[in-house]
């Protein structure tokens, strides 16, 4: 039980700090919306936000299912 108690805690751990990591660059992603400062185009911008919500997915995937693992290769 003690052991489990341990990786709990340290899932907690690194739970919050990676999460509040995530949404620190999450916002500085959203700084770049300043049109004062940045030029772009509406097809970047649903290129970032998809790609953004492609990994969100695939975290949820993996908490859905985490014995498996996602292919991070390609195979014929």
């Amino acid at each position: 039980m003690e052991k489990n108690t341990t990786k709990h805690i340290k899932f907690r751990e690194l739970a919050e700090s990676r999460t509040n990591k995530a949404i620190d660059a999450i916002a500085r992603i959203g700084n770049l919306s300043n049109r004062q400062v940045y030029d772009f185009d509406e097809a970047e911008v649903r290129k970032v936000i998809k790609a953004l919500r492609d990994a969100v997915s695939s975290v949820e995937a993996r908490f859905d299912a985490p014995k498996s693992r996602a292919e991070r290769s390609f195979k014929l």
